[in-house]
């Protein structure tokens, strides 16, 4: 395939050249179209999927958290509805999908929960001083 055809409004070849990986932070800048306007918005967070490498329907999954709620979309990587992908932290994991990701969160949120229970039952009232 030559490069003089186009037939994507899409850079493929920087497309293809983007180098993150899953446990990557990104902010994705995607084209909302309301009405007659075209407005971008960003979707920030992190990277939990790649899926199917550079072929022509690779997609990405990115997972953010937003007022406490895990919200997840997937992203095909050559959509022309994407205007850029910004890597914005890279770190080093050893999984190729952080599925665990989902369940991590709400496990700690019940770790905390409990330990502040526990707080709460082990100080001491100002009778049982008194009595000591």
């Amino acid at each position: 395939m030559s490069d003089n055809n186009t037939f994507s409004p899409v850079d493929i070849s920087a497309r293809r050249a983007l180098d993150f990986r899953s446990g990557h932070t990104v902010r994705v800048w995607q084209k909302i179209k309301e009405g007659d306007k075209v407005r971008l918005q960003s979707f920030e967070g992190l990277v939990i999927a790649r899926r199917h490498g550079t072929e022509p329907g690779a997609t990405f999954t990115v997972r953010r958290i937003a007022s406490g709620v895990g919200t997840e979309k997937t992203f095909p990587l050559y959509s022309p509805n994407i205007d850029r992908i910004e890597s914005i932290r890279r770190a080093k994991v050893r999984r190729a999908k952080l599925f665990y990701i989902r369940h991590k969160s709400a496990r700690d949120i019940r770790r905390k929960t409990k330990q502040s229970e526990i707080v709460d039952l082990l100080v001491p009232s100002p009778e049982t001083v008194a009595v000591v």
